[in-house]
């Protein structure tokens, strides 16, 4: 058993906690109250990582880049990649929630007595929200958007200053070393916190998930594998030469911690160590990984889609074309500004379903399961993130094998 490697025992760890929460089916109130705290602890210390991983990671990267030509080459690139991914993940969506629709599956059900209070806000309210007027509020509130402005600021201060910066660098090279250990640490514990979780899980919504929402959400996962092997997998056998079988076996890990603790910012730590050992320039990956988890949510994505069309046809609505472009727009634009904790998509999806007229009150239909919902397109975000650090690492070796080659 002292042989077992971590993937190992986090998988270990996810089938006693499936077969735990089906023992105690029924009892989630026990398990709440005295398994799930434990796997609360945990995401806890993930999160207590969070803003310093990204901030050190990120400073670290665009330092280790070295030119801030070569900053501005990855990042634009990186930006340019996962748009396009969410704008692909959004389509596939709307595809198989209207195939659903057409053929039945989604009901037109009695929702006058549904309510749901959300918090909404605009294209613009995102865009403004990204830059901050207070460095501190910013990591106290561990607005991840802001964090990473911060990052890249800083990071981009430190190669413009020269000498002068590099006394500044040291200290924050110092303080990555000493974030990696600790996450090293945390990571350890693991297996005990997916157990945890997983038990909770299963005993809590096991018997509640019947009917038209088992229904949409095997549409929603679907979509999610149909993302995942042809947009993920076509990204990294033929950008990244990546064979699909490697890269499944080496981003394993990740997805299990994701599906397990639905925060794609809380599996960041294990996103880089899977990433870096399937030959992930580090220094890349330092700077992508965590833009990723912050901006890339193709999961959330078709998670609106779907859940759109869904609450559309619940209140005996159909969207026209228009509706459904816009949808896509909005859904992209959001997804951005989506925090990568668990739940956080639930909050935006307000923002898709007012852009097209839908009731807000609409998401109080899905809101029992939206955990079920998190747990895949949290993992499928952070798989997108990972094909992204694996074909900007191989981009850049290119640009600088052609540099090389120029002198």
């Amino acid at each position: 058993m002292k042989k077992l490697k971590l993937p190992a025992w986090i998988f270990i760890g996810m089938i006693l906690g499936i077969l735990a929460g089906l023992a105690l089916m029924g009892k989630g109130d026990i398990t709440t109250a005295y398994i799930k705290p434990f796997g609360d602890i945990y995401i806890n210390l993930l999160k207590f990582l969070v803003v310093p991983v990204v901030l050190t990671s990120i400073v670290s990267g665009v330092v280790s880049l070295g030119d801030i030509k070569r900053v501005g080459s990855i990042g634009w690139k990186t930006i340019v990649y996962y748009l396009g991914t969410t704008a692909i993940a959004i389509v596939i969506g709307l595809v198989f929630a209207n195939v659903a629709n057409a053929m039945g599956l989604f009901p037109v059900l009695e929702t006058a007595d549904v309510t749901y209070e959300a918090n909404s806000s605009n294209v613009m309210d995102v865009i403004k929200g990204i830059f901050p007027s207070n460095m501190w509020q910013s990591f106290s509130d561990a607005n991840m958007l802001q964090v990473i402005v911060v990052a890249l600021f800083l990071g981009a201060g430190i190669l413009v200053a020269g000498d002068a910066g590099k006394k500044f660098s040291e200290v924050m090279e110092s303080a990555y070393a000493v974030v990696m250990k600790i996450m090293g640490f945390i990571i350890k514990l693991t297996p005990i916190g997916v157990f945890c979780l997983m038990t909770d899980v299963v005993a809590v919504n096991g018997p509640k998930i019947v009917g038209s929402l088992m229904i949409v959400i095997g549409v929603a996962y679907v979509a999610y594998i149909v993302h995942f092997v042809v947009c993920y997998g076509v990204s990294a056998a033929a950008l990244s030469k990546v064979g699909f079988v490697k890269f499944v076996k080496g981003i394993w890990p990740a997805m299990v911690v994701a599906f397990t603790t639905t925060s794609s910012a809380a599996t960041l730590p294990v996103t880089i160590d899977c990433s870096n050992q399937m030959g992930s320039d580090p220094e890349v990956s330092s700077f992508v990984l965590p833009l990723g988890a912050t901006i890339n949510m193709d999961g959330t994505a078709i998670y609106m889609g779907v859940t759109s069309i869904f609450i559309a046809t619940c209140y005996g609505i159909n969207l026209t074309l228009s509706q459904m472009a816009m949808i896509v727009l909005t859904a992209t634009l959001a997804s951005i500004g989506t925090a990568g904790v668990s739940g956080a998509g639930m909050i935006m999806l307000a923002m898709v379903l007012e852009s097209v007229g839908l009731p807000v009150a609409g998401i109080g239909l899905i809101a029992g399961v939206d955990k079920l919902f998190d747990m895949g397109r949290t993992t499928l975000n952070i798989v997108g993130d990972s094909t992204c650090a694996l074909y900007m690492s191989r981009l850049d070796s290119k640009r600088a094998a052609r540099l090389a080659a120029k002198k």
